[in-house]
């Protein structure tokens, strides 16, 4: 009997180590994740697609050792292409509909890779560019990154902050905390993110390392732009291939740390753009030359060349090594193909529009992506308007609604305009005919009406969700961030100008005047405004719903403080502007901190 007792004690001593032994290995096996998007980088931006001028070899050392995929289709401009990614949705349905004002605001109540990865026990970090919200619930620490070393707004140099910022010594955002640095920006970032990757931990990581690079404005060390000057090319190419030059040279660093580690093995790594080249948006603003790999449109187009990025991806032992695939993939597929890889599975109550990629990759399964519709809107402004500047997007038809100059597309277009626009959509044979020159919507009315009433079924479901759930803002006195900056670059209102002067050091016109949308906590307040240029008898004012006050300025005065405010909870337009003369104009910058915590 004893014989007996001590047999059952050693087997249950065995399972329970067992049970203890087995969640520690599949932990060990989950896949580390690297994450590269570059700002602005088109599908021609890369040595082997025949870029007469430009090599990327460590770039090009992912596909060697992995996959090419190249149809992968993103949205044409920062922020929408960055809220898919993150959140696996359609951007519309988080809120993103441009990249400035509250386009680019993504709810707080998204639900991100980071957050899902964090909560299963991975190390996440974010450098370089975010573009989703600057503040309290929209940061990326509000949405599930321990670490983040991010610029503000859409770009260092905009009116985000702060003015006269570079991409030498810029000032940078360290969790939350601003602080200047020293260096050339990709190096900063890299230099950050490699720090990171090699953290001593157990823990697996997701890296998202998204340099500000080759956005606007044009900023590089002169040795790497010297050469493609040299071979007489225009002054902004010679530029942009020099950020490139630097791009590849930083990816190169990551991919040898994480060998030097021993870690190459177990980490996939992505590299990707977010949308396409910046070489022309109107006829009047064109970069002469800018290699496009014969793709049609630039960057806030919905032509291919807008919309198509370079994408490569590897994971030794998983994915074959020198890979190629056209199939059509999208920047929404990462999430379920990323927490596929790590054998996670998403809450059954979120809504996801991506689908796993991980067969394609490892097993060469397209099973499902033969047959997909992907749909892109983009608009200014927090309305969007049916029919304007759309494209549907499948394997191989594409249903496209062009527009010379979506930015300006911002209020309700006439009857009139619509019945133009519906008249002449375009529809391209995309696997015949990947430059877009053969319009053949005449031949075929029978494919535009059905693919037009799928684009419509798409346009209802996301803009009402998006509309159900509102547009999310900017709180105030939440212990989260109890001082908070707000600039231009996140207000709204009729007399709010989308143009930008990276050269200026204000970035921004001075004749503006908007507002933001805020929550407000109800407590004790410190509001200053970082002021314009002001004469005598100017007056600063501050309204937001009951709360109206007034100071009388000098001449030459920088800032204005109105102290011990009272602000009530709830929901309102926080107006701050300046009176000098007749026409009330908006401070730069507004530091909103409460005093009662």
């Amino acid at each position: 009997m004893k014989l007996i007792w001590t047999s059952l004690c050693a087997l249950q001593l065995l399972v329970v180590a067992l049970i203890l032994f087995v969640p520690r290995v599949n932990a060990d096996e989950r896949p580390n994740i690297v994450i590269m998007m570059t700002d602005d980088q088109g599908y021609g931006d890369i040595g082997s697609h025949n870029n007469p001028y430009l090599k990327t070899p460590n770039i090009e050392r992912i596909a060697a050792e992995g996959l090419e995929m190249t149809h992968l289709i993103t949205y044409p401009n920062c922020s929408a292409t960055r809220a898919g990614l993150m959140t696996g949705r359609y951007p519309y349905r988080t809120g993103v509909t441009a990249v400035t004002q509250v386009d680019h605001f993504m709810r707080g109540e998204e639900t991100t890779i980071a957050e899902v990865l964090s909560k299963a026990g991975y190390r996440t970090g974010i450098f370089g560019k975010w573009h989703l919200g600057d503040n309290h619930p929209m940061r990326p620490t509000d949405q599930g990154f321990q670490e983040a070393l991010v610029h503000k707004g859409g770009g260092i140099g905009q009116a985000a902050g702060p003015a006269g910022n570079t991409y030498f010594g810029p000032v940078l955002e360290h969790n939350n905390i601003s602080k200047k640095y020293k260096g050339y920006s990709d190096d900063i970032f890299t230099d950050a993110a490699i720090d990171f990757i090699q953290k001593k931990s157990d823990k697996p990581f997701l890296t998202y390392l998204a340099t500000n690079l080759p956005h606007l404005p044009l900023q590089v060390p002169d040795k790497l732009a010297e050469p493609f000057r040299k071979m007489g090319l225009h002054e902004d190419n010679a530029l942009v291939y020099g950020m490139i030059t630097s791009i590849d040279y930083n990816v190169g660093r990551v991919l040898d740390k994480l060998k030097e580690l021993g870690i190459e093995k177990n980490t996939i790594v992505i590299f990707m753009s977010d949308n396409g080249p910046r070489h022309r948006r109107t006829k009047n603003d064109s970069i002469p030359g800018r290699w496009v790999a014969n793709l049609r449109g630039t960057k806030t187009s919905v032509y291919d060349a807008g919309i198509r990025v370079p994408f490569f991806v590897k994971w030794p032992g998983k994915i074959a090594p020198k890979s190629l695939s056209s199939e059509m993939g999208t920047m929404m597929d990462l999430f379920p193909s990323l927490l596929d890889a790590a054998k996670i599975k998403p809450a059954k109550n979120l809504h996801l529009d991506g689908q796993s990629l991980l067969p394609l990759w490892t097993k060469n399964d397209n099973q499902g992506l033969n047959d997909r519709d992907f749909f892109i809107q983009l608009h200014y402004g927090p309305t969007p308007f049916k029919y304007m500047h759309f494209t549907l997007r499948t394997p191989k038809y594409k249903l496209v609604s062009p527009h010379p100059f979506p930015h300006g597309i911002v209020h309700q277009p006439t009857d009139f305009v619509l019945e133009n626009v519906l008249k002449n959509l375009e529809l391209y044979d995309v696997q015949k005919d990947p430059s877009e020159r053969i319009n053949i919507a005449a031949q075929h009315p029978e494919i535009v009406d059905d693919m037009l009433l799928r684009y419509e079924n798409w346009f209802d479901e996301v803009t009402e969700e998006r509309a159900a759930a509102g547009i999310e803002r900017i709180s105030l006195g939440n212990a989260a961030e109890p001082s908070v900056h707000l600039s231009r670059f996140d207000w709204g209102g009729p007399r709010v100008i989308s143009r930008f002067d990276y050269g200026g050091p204000r970035v921004i016109e001075d004749n503006q005047l908007g507002y933001w949308r805020v929550h407000s906590f109800k407590g004790r307040y410190e509001i200053t405004y970082d002021l314009p240029d002001v004469s005598d008898n100017a007056i600063a004012y501050l309204k937001y719903g009951e709360v109206y006050l007034s100071k009388n300025l000098t001449k030459g005065q920088k800032t204005v403080t109105f102290n011990d405010v009272k602000l009530p909870s709830g929901n309102g337009n926080f107006h701050a502007y300046i009176r000098d003369k007749r026409l009330p104009v908006g401070p730069y910058f507004v530091e909103v901190k409460r005093l009662d915590f």
